[in-house]
Protein backbone atom coordinates (compact mmCIF):
# COMPACT_ATOMS: atom_id res chain seq x y z
CA UNK A 1 0.00 0.00 0.00
CA UNK A 2 2.60 2.60 0.98
CA UNK A 3 4.62 1.76 -1.98
CA UNK A 4 1.59 2.16 -4.30
CA UNK A 5 0.93 5.47 -2.64
CA UNK A 6 4.28 6.64 -2.89
CA UNK A 7 4.78 5.55 -6.00
CA UNK A 8 1.87 7.87 -7.11
CA UNK A 9 2.96 10.70 -5.21
CA UNK A 10 6.08 10.52 -7.13
CA UNK A 11 4.35 10.40 -10.88
CA UNK A 12 2.06 13.55 -9.64
CA UNK A 13 4.91 15.52 -8.68
CA UNK A 14 7.29 14.73 -11.41
CA UNK A 15 4.14 14.87 -14.59
CA UNK A 16 3.49 19.04 -12.11
CA UNK A 17 4.95 22.19 -13.67
CA UNK A 18 5.02 24.90 -11.83
CA UNK A 19 2.43 27.82 -13.31
CA UNK A 20 3.59 30.97 -12.09
CA UNK A 21 4.65 34.08 -14.42
CA UNK A 22 8.19 36.25 -13.48
CA UNK A 23 8.55 38.01 -10.91
CA UNK A 24 8.60 41.55 -10.70
CA UNK A 25 11.70 42.66 -8.74
CA UNK A 26 9.43 46.09 -7.92
CA UNK A 27 7.25 44.54 -6.26
CA UNK A 28 8.38 41.38 -4.98
CA UNK A 29 11.76 42.11 -4.33
CA UNK A 30 15.08 41.03 -6.52
CA UNK A 31 15.53 37.86 -3.94
CA UNK A 32 12.33 36.83 -4.71
CA UNK A 33 12.23 37.09 -8.90
CA UNK A 34 16.06 35.39 -8.58
CA UNK A 35 14.23 32.22 -6.33
CA UNK A 36 11.67 31.84 -8.66
CA UNK A 37 13.48 32.84 -12.04
CA UNK A 38 14.96 28.78 -12.17
CA UNK A 39 11.61 27.50 -11.62
CA UNK A 40 9.89 29.09 -14.78
CA UNK A 41 11.63 27.46 -17.21
CA UNK A 42 11.51 23.85 -18.08
CA UNK A 43 15.05 23.52 -19.01
CA UNK A 44 16.50 24.87 -16.32
CA UNK A 45 14.54 22.92 -13.73
CA UNK A 46 15.13 19.32 -15.95
CA UNK A 47 19.03 20.19 -16.28
CA UNK A 48 19.66 20.93 -12.49
CA UNK A 49 17.32 17.84 -11.44
CA UNK A 50 18.99 15.17 -13.61
CA UNK A 51 22.54 17.10 -11.74
CA UNK A 52 21.43 15.98 -8.59
CA UNK A 53 20.32 12.10 -10.44
CA UNK A 54 23.63 12.14 -11.94
CA UNK A 55 25.60 13.30 -8.82
CA UNK A 56 23.93 10.96 -6.32
CA UNK A 57 24.59 7.81 -8.39
CA UNK A 58 27.97 9.41 -8.55
CA UNK A 59 28.53 8.76 -4.77
CA UNK A 60 28.77 10.28 -1.54
CA UNK A 61 31.26 12.62 -1.90
CA UNK A 62 30.24 13.77 -5.81
CA UNK A 63 26.60 13.71 -4.33
CA UNK A 64 27.74 17.35 -2.66
CA UNK A 65 30.49 18.64 -4.77
CA UNK A 66 29.32 18.45 -8.33
CA UNK A 67 26.28 20.29 -7.87
CA UNK A 68 27.99 22.44 -5.80
CA UNK A 69 30.76 23.03 -8.69
CA UNK A 70 27.06 23.70 -10.70
CA UNK A 71 26.13 26.38 -8.67
CA UNK A 72 29.50 27.85 -7.81
CA UNK A 73 30.35 27.77 -12.09
CA UNK A 74 26.68 28.92 -12.55
CA UNK A 75 27.42 32.34 -10.35
CA UNK A 76 30.57 33.05 -12.89
CA UNK A 77 28.18 32.55 -16.05
CA UNK A 78 26.27 35.62 -13.99
CA UNK A 79 29.14 37.75 -13.47
CA UNK A 80 30.28 37.55 -16.88
CA UNK A 81 26.85 38.39 -18.19
CA UNK A 82 26.56 41.07 -15.88
CA UNK A 83 29.99 42.62 -17.13
CA UNK A 84 29.07 42.12 -20.92
CA UNK A 85 31.36 39.34 -21.81
CA UNK A 86 29.98 37.46 -24.71
CA UNK A 87 29.55 34.12 -24.46
CA UNK A 88 27.94 32.56 -27.82
CA UNK A 89 25.36 30.23 -28.37
CA UNK A 90 23.65 30.59 -24.99
CA UNK A 91 20.39 29.24 -25.34
CA UNK A 92 21.24 25.99 -27.49
CA UNK A 93 24.05 24.86 -25.30
CA UNK A 94 21.08 25.41 -22.03
CA UNK A 95 19.06 23.42 -24.39
CA UNK A 96 21.85 20.41 -24.92
CA UNK A 97 22.74 20.95 -21.01
CA UNK A 98 19.07 19.11 -20.30
CA UNK A 99 19.33 16.35 -23.00
CA UNK A 100 23.35 15.37 -22.26
CA UNK A 101 22.94 15.91 -18.19
CA UNK A 102 19.92 13.49 -18.24
CA UNK A 103 22.01 10.87 -20.90
CA UNK A 104 24.93 11.30 -18.11
CA UNK A 105 21.87 10.31 -15.43
CA UNK A 106 20.41 7.64 -17.42
CA UNK A 107 23.73 5.44 -18.43
CA UNK A 108 24.66 6.53 -14.74
CA UNK A 109 28.14 7.47 -16.13
CA UNK A 110 30.82 6.73 -13.78
CA UNK A 111 33.53 9.31 -13.47
CA UNK A 112 36.02 10.89 -11.02
CA UNK A 113 34.61 13.77 -8.87
CA UNK A 114 36.70 16.23 -10.60
CA UNK A 115 35.70 15.05 -13.73
CA UNK A 116 31.73 15.42 -13.04
CA UNK A 117 32.22 18.80 -11.64
CA UNK A 118 34.50 20.27 -15.23
CA UNK A 119 30.87 18.60 -17.50
CA UNK A 120 28.33 20.54 -15.68
CA UNK A 121 30.97 23.17 -14.74
CA UNK A 122 30.69 23.69 -18.52
CA UNK A 123 27.24 23.69 -18.91
CA UNK A 124 26.75 26.13 -15.27
CA UNK A 125 28.61 28.49 -17.00
CA UNK A 126 25.67 29.16 -19.86
CA UNK A 127 22.45 28.48 -17.78
CA UNK A 128 24.42 31.39 -15.62
CA UNK A 129 24.72 33.43 -18.50
CA UNK A 130 21.33 33.29 -19.17
CA UNK A 131 20.35 34.26 -15.53
CA UNK A 132 22.31 37.45 -16.00
CA UNK A 133 21.15 38.40 -19.60
CA UNK A 134 17.65 37.88 -17.89
CA UNK A 135 18.28 40.30 -15.19
CA UNK A 136 16.53 43.42 -16.24
CA UNK A 137 15.58 46.24 -13.27
CA UNK A 138 16.54 42.99 -10.30
CA UNK A 139 19.55 44.12 -8.17
CA UNK A 140 22.20 41.30 -8.97
CA UNK A 141 23.20 40.19 -6.01
CA UNK A 142 20.02 39.30 -4.23
CA UNK A 143 18.79 37.92 -7.60
CA UNK A 144 21.88 35.99 -7.44
CA UNK A 145 21.30 34.86 -4.35
CA UNK A 146 17.51 33.77 -5.14
CA UNK A 147 18.70 32.07 -7.90
CA UNK A 148 21.67 30.04 -6.65
CA UNK A 149 19.11 28.55 -3.66
CA UNK A 150 16.41 27.59 -6.10
CA UNK A 151 19.38 26.08 -8.36
CA UNK A 152 20.50 24.42 -5.11
CA UNK A 153 17.49 22.96 -4.54
CA UNK A 154 16.76 21.58 -7.49
CA UNK A 155 19.79 19.75 -7.35
CA UNK A 156 18.68 18.36 -3.73
CA UNK A 157 15.61 17.52 -5.33
CA UNK A 158 17.28 15.20 -7.91
CA UNK A 159 19.70 13.76 -5.17
CA UNK A 160 16.75 12.76 -2.72
CA UNK A 161 14.73 11.64 -6.10
CA UNK A 162 17.39 9.13 -6.13
CA UNK A 163 18.13 8.16 -3.02
CA UNK A 164 14.49 8.04 -2.13
CA UNK A 165 13.79 5.76 -4.84
CA UNK A 166 16.23 3.31 -4.18
CA UNK A 167 15.35 3.07 -0.85
CA UNK A 168 11.34 2.68 -1.61
CA UNK A 169 12.05 -0.06 -4.50
CA UNK A 170 15.37 -1.57 -3.19
CA UNK A 171 19.14 -1.50 -4.96
CA UNK A 172 18.52 -2.39 -8.14
CA UNK A 173 14.46 -0.99 -9.20
CA UNK A 174 15.35 2.12 -7.23
CA UNK A 175 18.45 2.86 -9.47
CA UNK A 176 16.52 1.80 -12.72
CA UNK A 177 13.94 4.37 -12.46
CA UNK A 178 16.43 7.07 -11.07
CA UNK A 179 18.18 6.20 -14.53
CA UNK A 180 14.62 5.99 -16.52
CA UNK A 181 13.79 9.71 -14.74
CA UNK A 182 17.14 10.72 -16.11
CA UNK A 183 16.52 8.76 -19.89
CA UNK A 184 13.07 10.99 -19.74
CA UNK A 185 15.03 14.21 -19.21
CA UNK A 186 17.18 13.70 -21.89
CA UNK A 187 14.09 12.75 -24.57
CA UNK A 188 12.38 16.06 -23.22
CA UNK A 189 15.77 17.69 -23.77
CA UNK A 190 15.45 16.73 -27.04
CA UNK A 191 11.49 17.34 -27.69
CA UNK A 192 12.62 21.52 -26.50
CA UNK A 193 15.48 21.28 -29.02
CA UNK A 194 13.89 19.83 -31.96
CA UNK A 195 10.75 22.32 -30.84
CA UNK A 196 8.52 19.80 -31.23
Amino acid sequence: MFRRLSLTGFIVAASSLPAFAHLNPIEHGSFAAGLSHPLLGLDHILAMVAVGLWAASLGRVSMWLVPAAFVGTMLLGFVAALFGIGLPFVEPVVAASVVVIGLLAMIALQVPTTMGMLMVGFFALFHGYAHGAELGNAGALSFSVGFALATAMLHALGVGLCIGLTALFGGNAGRFIARAAGGLTALTGLLLVTGA
